[in-house]
């Protein structure tokens, strides 16, 4: 069997990361090691496991499992992000030993701002951005559950200091690894338009179901006020987007009011990670949004609410984890 020639590193191995580690695992040209924190001791005693509605059940391949990217042995061609956006300034620098100049960034993440800790960091390097609506959980650790939801929008976050036909192989490569993982995905030429459609309806149930404690149905039908509040939210979200030059209706915020109402209640990961007594990504949901409003003067008074009370719970979680 022919040597597998691209190196890629899997930061955050947890239902989204594990998730795409197997994916890419299944390309003959991808070598993927994982950094796996609170699952290190499983996946290095006994793999990464998966059971998928899509693709059946499989123990993901992977070259080396790191406890941290200090252990990395070498420089990646590729690291992909998948860890939660929480202290995201911190990152880039923890994976400097993994990096070299050919390094190409995966950001797969909620929110918004995700790519700029990196771009600050890593000014020549190319980022890749992506958006992603899959179905995961790590039920235990190293087993991972994937229901049939899976899908993928990814794009540049162009670099003014490289070659743009450079970066597009690199994206193009990219896609080509996970084609041959049969995932389902699709480039984009814009991402930003699909990160601030996603945070349009992340900004709204992520909090909104872990401040109440409630189901995305008991939450709209639990007084005449929810659904108007929904929406406002939502439309000071789309504002704060068009001034970012992101061409995005407020059509958008009608349309996820509805999607939502067709759907059973759900929760969101954020009050997942608040049952679980884990830090929250409010800064890459709700507070990066916030300060492009300061920024730009803007008055979002729902907003500003809500984060401000998301705060609150983060900081009390961030406080009892550090005991």
């Amino acid at each position: 069997m022919a040597e597998r020639q691209t190196k890629v590193l899997l930061f955050g191995l947890g239902a989204i990361g594990g998730f795409y580690a197997f994916i890419l695992g299944r390309s003959p040209n991808v070598a993927p090691s994982v950094v796996a924190r609170s699952n290190y001791e499983s996946v290095k005693a006994n793999g990464l496991k998966i059971e998928s509605q899509n693709h059946g059940n499989h123990k993901a391949m992977i070259e080396h499992v790191l406890s941290s990217p200090a252990d990395a042995m070498t420089k990646y061609d590729y690291i992909v992000c998948a860890h939660k956006a929480v202290d995201q300034e911190k990152v880039p620098s923890l994976l400097k030993p993994a990096v070299g100049d050919h390094t190409t960034f995966v950001i797969i993440q909620n929110g918004v701002g995700n790519e700029e800790p990196f771009r600050n960091t890593y000014p020549n390097n190319t980022i890749i951005s992506c958006v992603t609506w899959v179905g995961a959980t790590q039920v235990s650790p190293g087993l991972i559950k994937h229901t049939k939801s899976e899908d993928m929008q990814m794009g540049l976050f162009p670099n003014r200091n490289l070659d743009a036909k450079l970066e597009r192989g690199r994206l193009g490569a990219f896609a080509g690894f996970l084609t041959q993982g049969k995932t389902v995905f699709q480039v984009v030429e814009n991402v930003q338009v699909k990160r601030w459609e996603k945070v349009v309806w992340n900004a709204a149930w992520n909090p909104l179901t872990t401040l109440t404690d409630v189901d995305t149905q008991t939450w709209l039908k639990s007084s005449p006020e929810a659904i108007p509040m929904t929406k406002r939210l939502m439309r000071e979200v789309i504002d704060i987007a068009r001034r970012c030059d992101v061409p995005i209706g407020y059509e958008l915020a009608d349309s996820l009011v509805e999607k939502i109402l067709a759907m059973p209640g759900i929760f969101s990961s954020m009050h997942t990670d608040a049952k679980g007594g884990r830090p929250l990504e409010v800064d890459v949901i709700l507070g990066y949004p916030l300060k492009k409003a300061t920024k730009f003067g803007m008055d979002v008074p729902v907003l500003g609410a809500v984060y401000a009370m998301t705060m609150a719970v983060n900081g009390r979680l961030t406080a009892q984890s550090n005991l």
